[in-house]
């Protein structure tokens, strides 16, 4: 897993996973930045990021690499995506989707304006006919909106944008599909939706501690069985 956008570093004897600073000196949430062979890295907190919590659970491939093409839906105030940026270099490339006007402008502020691997795209996930800045085919879906039909929204945004054998990252918010069902049975009927829409399940990492009734769901999508 380690790489050199990637390492993971003792602090206070707890091991965490830290990215490569793109924009050195700079810290986007607070977070501690550390010098490792005389490179900046900065820390990425598992309780800030359900993709760092993933990789602290276990997550065995990283389909985040330098040069990888990536959509993020839901992308917020930009802590994963900053993270994301480091990863992939000047090479690649982050389109950040966040439908909030006011999160949005945190996103620009705190993230895009200091990364040019970022492009902010302010639309709605559902409506991936909008993303007038999105060129070519991805290499990677990350999805991590909170609406009951969230696997559904991730399954289009593939269909319009993944390459065929890309991977979707779908982060599955168990209480925001059904708030009356048990959080493994919601993760095992999403799971099953992708499996319907052509996709191959690699791994499913239940996010606890970190984040409650969240869990990621890392699969293949297969574009001819979609």
């Amino acid at each position: 897993m380690e790489s050199d956008a990637i390492r993971w570093v003792d602090i206070g004897g707890e091991r965490n996973v830290a990215t490569i600073n793109l924009v050195r000196g700079n810290n986007v949430y607070g977070e501690k930045l550390v010098r490792y062979g005389g490179e900046e890295y900065r820390v990425w907190d598992p309780f800030r990021s359900k993709l760092a919590a993933a990789m602290k659970k276990g997550l065995k491939e990283m389909p985040i690499k330098n040069g990888t093409k990536v959509l993020y839906l839901g992308a917020s105030t930009g802590t994963t995506v900053s993270h994301v940026s480091d990863i992939i270099g000047t090479s690649g490339i982050v389109f950040a989707v966040e439908p909030a006007t006011r999160v949005a402008r945190e996103l620009i502020e705190n993230v895009a304006s200091k990364r040019s691997n970022v492009m902010p795209i302010l639309e709605d996930a559902r409506k991936p006919q909008s993303y007038f800045s999105v060129f070519g085919k991805v290499d990677v879906i990350y999805c991590d909106i909170a609406q009951p039909d969230q696997t559904g929204i991730a399954i289009g945004n593939c269909r319009a944008y993944l390459k065929p054998a890309g991977k979707l990252l779908l982060v599955v918010k168990t209480r925001s599909i059904d708030v009356t069902m048990d959080p493994k049975a919601v993760v095992a009927q999403e799971s099953k939706k992708l499996q319907q829409a052509g996709f191959t399940i690699d791994q499913t990492i239940n996010l606890e501690p970190f984040d409650k009734d969240h869990s990621l769901i890392s699969a293949t999508y297969n574009a001819d069985k979609s």
